[in-house]
């Protein structure tokens, strides 16, 4: 071990506003500009890392945007929208329709900050099908479209105004009042090297834009540099809205892509080989009747992309995940994506079968003009942005395979938040992927949506009602004694253990843990042993574990938090099954008769919720160092009938506010 604990400094820095801004993505700039427009400026943000984060790190083919229809004659309305999302199952009834009546106001704000949105000569916003709707409504700017959203709103927020902020803390601690539950400031940690800053932060307000909790998994396609910090919301007494719901799908491995869209329509080649490289062989072919089937699967992966367990009968599209896991997980094999050769079942003649394609599926590549011989000439021609992404990273698709899994994608799921995008303890704001107002099954892009409506929403309500200045300094200090000796008490420990494991080494065993039990296939007995030892793990954490230079001290924070969240997650789980939840959204809730590796004939025969539990919404708490679930019914989606003078004379005197 190394002695390195009395060579650390550790000073204290203060801060005070009315609203601390947690995060650097869309949601966090979004909620920020919002307050400053409105009239708010006593404002800080607070960043682990500027240039981090899923918002301005990630995306697919043609990265969606969901919002009201704004071209041709298809008829749509607020109504419609909102009774789409609420449709999607565990969905609160009054959030569908703050997202769908503020989706324009939200759209509109990016256009005019200069986000490329495509229109037509006319001005139209166009828009496409996405998964889990019938309408036009997606829209997209290309693959990085929640990271053009991000520079703008960032654009707007530094250029303009004259917000504060603060880069390199991680937000450990949130304080709460509990006689009255609210928060009243947060405590971060700054590390530069051998120095470490325990900057308190004294506000009013807390917008908290975090992102999903990507931690948790090892198998990821969130940014390495993203880990979630949805520790100190539950050890605050947040709670947690719909925990057991992901979406989980195909990405690439070495540079974390989804591949979804335009990869899965061209209709690359799959195939696995033995953990030496050796023994190549297309293996989807052990799960579908006929070569015709599983090149139509492939295609109708494009739309269908997160793991479903309504689509693993007999050569649905999700039997491609089930055959990847089977590959993957139970006989340890590698499995790749190739765009520069066909599948040797769409091969007739030497050249790619398209008469062996459905219509559906035919006429979407003679559309997007993708009737070349291979996948990746087709690619190149259907969406050549697509192809130009890996080439920036310096993948070649026209050189080499994609080493792919199944990987965590988005948590539907998160923190507890009302109609303002208010949690259960007043003053604490999440919005973006942090809050849990998603539902069971999304329209692909809402989430974008909702990241903005909420932070527009959450700043609407601090101004209105929230615009005080913080406790007195002196009050603050008091009350946030015991917060500060708890904190340094753990320093105190984790830097004079003499564990057996790293932190950071630490971290990915019980990502690789959770895993195993806890991701898209789920295993009740698996996840109750896991549970256990993540009890176990977090007594000892700091007798366990050790750190080995300076940096490690942030990263054992980190690893707490996350240990903490897999505690509340998987029970969150357990408790779902227990209730008699059953497989939906994107997870298969394993039985013990099912055997993945004879699925050709007939399928998985999951026992499938089908809605049963759709007006039920779980909620999960964290206290005392245990957990506990309770569900209740959603609310219903609010039929109004709008009067023009009604609505007039209450939004003149505040109430609609």
């Amino acid at each position: 071990m190394i002695q390195i604990d009395n060579k650390i400094k550790f000073q204290t820095e203060y801060r005070e506003c009315n609203t601390l801004v947690v995060g650097s993505g869309s949601a966090a700039y979004n909620a920020a500009d919002w307050l400053y427009t409105l009239g708010q400026h006593d404002i800080q943000i607070v960043t682990e890392g500027q240039k981090m984060g899923t918002s301005r790190n990630t995306g697919s083919d043609k990265q969606t945007y969901y919002k009201l229809s704004l071209a041709d004659d298809e008829p749509d309305s607020v109504y419609a929208m909102a009774k789409t999302l609420f449709s999607g199952g565990s969905v609160d009834g009054d959030t569908a329709l703050v997202e769908a009546a503020n989706s324009i106001k939200s759209f509109m704000k990016l256009v005019n900050l200069g986000v490329p949105f495509p229109k037509d000569q006319y001005g139209q916003y166009v828009g496409y099908r996405t998964d889990h709707d019938e309408t036009q409504r997606a829209t997209s700017c290309g693959p990085l479209t929640s990271k053009l959203m991000t520079e703008k709103l960032e654009s707007s927020v530094f250029g303009r105004k004259n917000i504060k902020f603060m880069d390199h803390v991680r937000i450990v601690k949130i304080l709460v009042d509990e006689e009255i539950n609210s928060i009243f400031g947060a405590i971060g940690i700054k590390q530069v090297e051998n120095v470490v800053t325990w900057v308190q932060f004294n506000c009013t307000n807390i917008i908290y834009a975090t992102g999903g909790p990507s931690g948790l998994y090892r198998r990821s396609v969130y940014p390495v540099t993203q880990t979630g910090a949805h520790g100190p919301a539950f050890l605050a007494g947040v709670h947690g809205k719909n925990l057991t719901e992901w979406q989980y799908g195909i990405a690439s491995t070495e540079f974390r892509w989804n591949l979804s869209g335009s990869y899965q329509q061209v209709i690359p080649k799959y195939y696995s080989v033995d953990k030496d490289g050796n023994d190549k062989r297309e293996f989807l072919m052990d799960y579908f009747s006929t070569g015709k089937d599983m090149l139509n699967a492939i295609f109708l992966k494009g739309y269908q992309w997160p793991f479903d367990p309504r689509k693993i009968d007999t050569n649905g599209s999700s039997i491609i995940d089930i055959a990847i896991y089977v590959e993957e997980i139970l006989k340890k094999r590698k499995v790749f994506i190739d765009y520069r050769e066909n599948s040797r079942y769409a091969i007739k003649d030497n050249s790619f079968q398209f008469t062996f394609l459905n219509n559906t599926a035919f006429e979407y590549l003679e559309n997007s003009n993708a009737l070349q011989d291979t996948p990746i000439e087709r690619l190149k021609s259907m969406n050549y942005p697509a192809y130009e992404l890996y080439a920036s990273h310096g993948i070649d698709l026209e050189k080499m395979p994609l080493n792919i899994s199944i990987c965590a994608q988005h948590n539907n799921g998160g923190l507890e938040a009302n109609n303002w995008w208010e949690s259960n303890i007043k003053h604490f704001f999440p919005v973006g992927e942090v809050c849990g107002n998603f539902g069971v099954y999304r329209p692909g892009g809402s989430a974008l949506n909702a990241n903005q409506v909420g932070s527009l929403r959450a700043a609407e309500y601090i101004n209105s009602h929230y615009c005080v200045a913080p406790i007195l300094k002196e009050n603050f200090l008091f009350k946030i004694k015991s917060d500060m000796d708890e904190l340094e008490n753990f320093c105190d420990e984790i830097l004079k253990s003499e564990g057996s494991m790293n932190v950071k080494r630490y971290r990915e065993n019980f990502q690789k843990r959770f895993d195993e039990c806890g991701a898209y296939i789920r295993d009740i007995r698996s996840m109750k042993k896991t549970y256990l030892r993540i009890e176990n793990d977090i007594k000892k954490f700091t007798h366990e574990n050790r750190i080995d230079k300076f940096t490690d001290l942030k990263q054992a924070f980190i690893s707490f938090d996350l240990l903490i969240s897999e505690l509340v997650y998987l029970k969150a789980f357990i408790d779902y099954a227990e209730d008699g939840g059953k497989s939906r959204g994107s997870y298969l809730i394993k039985e013990e008769q099912m055997n993945f590796d004879q699925v050709k004939r007939y399928g998985i025969k999951a026992k499938l919720d089908n809605g049963k539990r759709d007006n039920l919404i779980q909620i999960t708490s964290f206290k005392d160092g245990k957990v506990y679930s309770d569900f209740r019914e959603r609310h219903t989606l609010p039929h109004t009938k709008s009067w023009f003078e009604e609505i007039y004379n209450n939004y003149r005197n505040g109430s609609s506010h």
